[in-house]
């Protein structure tokens, strides 16, 4: 192959190995995709627990190109794609799962569905840290739970990645919102409009009372899952809704059914799994970037910045919970 049929990229070969750079061929766009030359790519947890071998739900074989998030510009259009055009700056939630191309590359074709216009105020690398984390969080709040005005949204893990992004999505649909994380986040918390807890100080039984008066919230968001979902049973109020993106253990039920409230399960990579669903992650896309624009949302990211020669010491910082904010690591 010539060398501008080529591109590097960034290879596992099997669980628990180093990554290593390779020249690959580079995709061609079929039926529908667009060829985005890549400038960040996001790093997120799954990443790393894909890489260990412990993420059998994203069903991604070995060997395999990382990287569920990208930011970059549309090089070249597939056939049937009207949206987009050569030059088009983008971002999007676009693989890395389910044996579908990651963005630890130069390159990717990626389904157009998936992908929205990059908000135009944002550095490629500050978008590439928004789509799984934005989507996830929409979905729970917006798409689940119908957030709305007036409302007490309690957010658990509310300084994490999914956690920071649905405390201002509920603060823009103008519901009060309450972030539970540790003492050291509370400043942060506070910037964005939310009432921060300390975790460590409040039990849920103490601000269940001091904020809602012991009735419970109108919607509590476990970004957590194990112990903070039961949490989040006993925070919810009468009719109210627990939504969760990582509910995946046995717990009672009956904390919730006595309030009559409801629960919903997110499952953000249904859509790259299934191929169902992908045009609402490239309509979600549209409207948060549209909130970025005017100043609502705000992607936090970690200082420090990582190539493609240093992606493990950005795995290493989430799987040691080193991180400050989202790791993202630029391409070109």
């Amino acid at each position: 192959m010539s060398a501008t049929t080529m591109m590097k990229a960034l290879l596992i070969d099997a669980p628990k190995t180093d990554f290593r750079l390779a020249d690959v061929a580079r995709p061609t766009p079929h039926e529908g995709e667009v060829l985005v030359r890549i400038n960040a790519s996001g790093v997120n947890p799954l990443d790393t627990k894909i890489r260990a071998g412990n993420a059998a739900h994203a069903r991604h074989p070995f060997p395999a190109v990382l990287g569920i998030d990208l930011a970059g510009v549309v090089e070249q259009v597939g056939p049937g794609v009207t949206a987009f055009h050569r030059g088009d700056e983008v971002y999007g939630m676009t693989g890395g799962v389910g044996g579908i191309q990651g963005s630890l590359a130069e390159f990717a074709a990626v389904d157009a569905r998936l992908i929205a216009p990059k908000p135009h105020n944002l550095s490629m690398r500050e978008a590439a840290a928004l789509p799984l984390i934005a989507i996830t969080a929409w979905e729970g709040l917006v798409d689940r739970a119908n957030v709305r005005n007036g409302q007490r949204v309690l957010v658990l893990g509310a300084a994490g990645g999914v956690g920071h992004i649905a405390a201002q999505i509920a603060k823009a649909a103008g519901a009060e919102v309450f972030a539970v994380d540790g003492a050291a986040k509370a400043d942060y918390l506070a910037s964005l409009g939310a009432m921060p807890i300390d975790y460590r100080v409040e039990t849920v039984t103490d601000y269940v009372g001091n904020h809602t008066g012991g009735k419970g919230f109108d919607i509590v968001y476990d970004t957590v899952g194990g112990p903070g979902l039961d949490t989040a049973f006993q925070a919810v109020g009468r009719f109210g809704h627990v939504v969760s993106a990582l509910g995946w253990g046995t717990h009672a039920l009956a904390p919730l059914s006595l309030k009559a409230a409801t629960y919903s399960g997110v499952f953000t990579l249904l859509p790259l799994l299934t191929g169902e669903g992908r045009s609402n992650h490239g309509e979600i896309l549209r409207v948060v970037g549209k909130l970025v624009e005017a100043g609502r949302l705000m992607p936090r990211l970690d200082a420090r910045r990582f190539g493609l020669s240093d992606v493990a010491k950005a795995h290493a910082l989430i799987e040691n919970r080193q991180a400050n904010g989202k790791l993202v690591v630029e391409i070109a």
